[in-house]
């Protein structure tokens, strides 16, 4: 008697379209928007550590500085996993809000912060799901970092973390 072998259960891990498998292209697709928000992020955080003014956000603008610098690092290991599925990057960042008011600039870095974080942690699961483990620990890494940023620029708002689960 022949025994009828198993497929295994299709995994949904696509952010476009939840009930289709990811694959190379897409993840490619998807780590490029990761790309591009990673290049905003470094563009915010040089813009706004300089241009927060007043006693209070001194601390805050050192901290920012020190964002750009992280969000530079997770450019880079992005844009090596790109290439390592042999994608080509993106050169293209996400649009950048500016505003004159520190506690603007403050917010739209947290927005952009719990929009990332969402994003890397499906990206994760999709990684899994393509086997790529290695690469699903490289942005486990990045995440933990952006969740660092997400509680100091809550903290530096005066208001818990928002939720970032759904």
């Amino acid at each position: 008697m022949a025994t009828k072998k198993k497929s295994a259960p299709k995994a949904s891990a696509d952010t476009t379209a939840a009930d289709a498998p990811i694959t190379r292209e897409q993840l490619i697709k998807n780590l490029n928007e990761d790309l591009s928000r990673e290049y905003q992020a470094i563009i915010a955080y040089i813009v706004y550590s300089q241009a927060i003014k007043g006693a209070q956000y001194m601390s805050i603008a050192k901290e920012l500085e020190t964002h750009a610098k992280e969000e530079l690092a997770h450019a880079l290991t992005i844009a090596k996993q790109i290439d390592y599925l042999g994608g080509d990057m993106t050169v293209t960042p996400k649009p950048v809000k500016t505003s004159e008011k520190a506690t603007d600039m403050l917010r739209f870095d947290l927005e952009n912060e719990a929009t990332t974080i969402r994003a890397y942690r499906e990206r994760v699961r999709q990684c899994e799901v393509l086997g790529e483990f290695a690469m699903a620990e490289h942005i486990r890494e990045i995440l933990i970092n952006e969740q660092d940023h997400l509680i100091e620029l809550a903290t530096a708002l005066g208001e818990d973390p928002p939720d970032v689960s759904g």
